[in-house]
Order: structure tokens, then sequence, then C-alpha cells
């Protein structure tokens, strides 16, 4: 069967604005570990614009963080609401602060525990990535083991010089390098971006089923985040000690309630309810501590397979 991944470099749009989303966040925690902080991040043509809701203590400079990030000749928007009274009571008890569907993923397949076709596009966005820093994007279609094409294009570079510098990475039956021709606008100059939107890259590739949740610009109550990284580091657990093939595990939560209303693991295709392991927000924040955790870290080069307590 042929499988296909895609990855893009830290400096595509739509990673900007996750790594500014996870910035702020990050900002906000420094200064109070029981922030409540839910961004979106819309960015292009001179203009970024930041939307959502905190309830914190700390007060940092946005519109500086941001023009940090980007350049100071960037238009910030700003517009930040408080979390709502009524999705601050079931969180005040422990609860959810939204509901929700989380899928984990692990299999056997490689040292990362994460599919080979997703490996070998995110390995090759890197490499190439240390030698051109900029915009730009791969693409791995495999059968078996045997990789059939690979397709990168990235901008600032020459498309010979890319096709050489890829060859010596992988090796393959096709290459389609530069595939529209070469080009050198690329960022937030060539397109826009929003964060959440590279949501199958953050995961497990294409091939996995995911919850559909944002990851970046999440505080630990938003189970979109803390429950997708606890149902990986279940999936990792289990791989292990069942000495299984491929493991997934499927969470469900109802905002307000601490506990899921649906915690299964399906090993090697069969399926069985997940025991010992505390699924509360708190319980997830303890056992991965992501209060430790810088989360600017976590939205580039995906956010499993790269050493995290969660795997």
């Amino acid at each position: 069967m042929k499988k296909t991944a895609e990855f893009v470099s830290p400096k595509h749009p739509d990673k900007i604005c996750d790594f500014i989303a996870d910035s702020i966040l990050d900002a906000y925690l420094e200064v109070d570990k029981e922030s409540r902080v839910a961004i979106e991040v819309m960015g292009g043509h001179k203009l970024i614009t930041i939307n959502g809701e905190v309830s914190s203590h700390g007060k940092p400079d946005i519109s500086k963080l941001v023009q940090n990030i980007v350049g100071f000749d960037y238009k910030v928007i700003v517009n930040i609401a408080t979390q709502s009274k009524e999705i601050a009571q079931g969180v005040d008890k422990g609860g959810a602060g939204d509901q929700g569907i989380m899928k984990g993923y692990a299999t056997s397949e490689t040292p990362e525990y994460l599919p080979l076709e997703y490996v070998l596009a995110r390995d090759l966005c890197k490499k190439i990535y240390a030698v051109y820093p900029y915009d730009g994007k791969t693409q791995i279609t495999i059968k078996g083991s045997e990789v059939l094409t690979v397709v990168a294009s990235f901008q600032n570079t020459k498309s010979d010089e890319l096709l050489k510098l890829v060859q010596e990475i992988i090796k393959a039956k096709e290459y389609l390098i530069n595939s529209a021709g070469e080009w050198t606008q690329g960022g937030f100059d060539a397109d826009t971006g929003l964060s959440g939107r590279k949501l199958v890259i953050d995961d497990y590739g294409p091939e996995i089923p995911i919850g559909g949740g944002s990851l970046s610009g999440k505080d630990y109550t938003k189970v979109d985040r803390s429950g997708a990284y606890m149902a990986r580091r279940i999936a990792v657990d289990l791989l292990g000690e069942r000495k299984a093939k491929e493991v997934f595990i499927k969470l469900a939560y109802a905002i307000g309630k601490p506990a899921p209303v649906m915690a299964v693991a399906i090993i090697d295709g069969a399926e069985e309810e997940i025991t010992g392991y505390d699924l509360s927000p708190k319980g997830i924040r303890e056992y991965l501590k992501l209060d430790k955790v810088k989360f600017a870290d976590t939205c580039i080069w995906g956010h499993f397979g790269r050493g995290f307590e969660w795997k």
C-alpha cells in the first residue's frame, strides 16, 4: 500500500502563527502558572491578529512579543477577552475546559514510534532547513519501505543545488524539486498563516486519525492539547509493555468534567479500557510535567517523537 506524508519548515506561515500562539502562552505562564489561555493567531502581509480568551495575573506586552518574532514593520492587532464565567466554573472544579475527542498513536515501525512516511518527510525537512532556513515543504510517498517519490520546495534555493542535497539525504525513484519553479517570496510575504491549521503535521500524518482540536495557544485545561499528549504517552507505554506493533488511543471529555467519558486502547486490533492513569486535566499536567514545558519548543517539527515527557 502506498502512503504519503508532508512536512513544513518553521518559516511556513501557519507554523509561524503556531509559534506566536505558544510564545504568548509561555509569556502568561511565566508569570502565572495557573493562567488559562486560548489564543488564535492569523498573520500575513504585515498584519498579525491575536484573538482569544485569557484569565491570568500575567500582563505581557503582546505586541512587542509578536514584533520580536516577525519584525517591527508589522501591525499587531490584539483582541483578548477574559475566559467565560460559565466555562471557568467547570474548570475551577478541575474539569476539562472543553468537550472533545483526542487520539493517540504509536507504532513499532520506527524508533520514534511514528509512521515511516511521516518520519522521512520530517527528517528531510529538518535537514534541508539546516542548510536553507526559509519557508519550505517536503513530501514523501512510500510503498512498504521503498521511497517512490520525494517532493521538496524551498524558498531561496536553486533547484539543481536543492536536488543534489535531497539526493544525498534520501534515495528515491522520483524527485520533484521546486516543481512550480524556483521562488524567493515566502512566509508572510507570500501567504497568510493561521494557528492550528497544520494539525496532521502536528500529529501523525494523514494515515492516522486525529481528534481535530488545535494544540498551540492552549494551556493544560484545554484537553485538545493535554489529552492529545496523554493519549500519545499511553500509546507508547502500551506499545512497549505489550510488545505490540500498533496502538491507537481514544479519549473523549465533557466540558467541566474531570474524568473522560471514553478512554479506550486498541492494541493490535483488540480494544480494551484504559486503567492505571489519572486522566483528569490536573492529573495529566502533573504526570507529564506540563508546568515545566516551554510550549514554543513543541510547535515546530511536530509534537511527538521528540523527547518530551509525552514521548
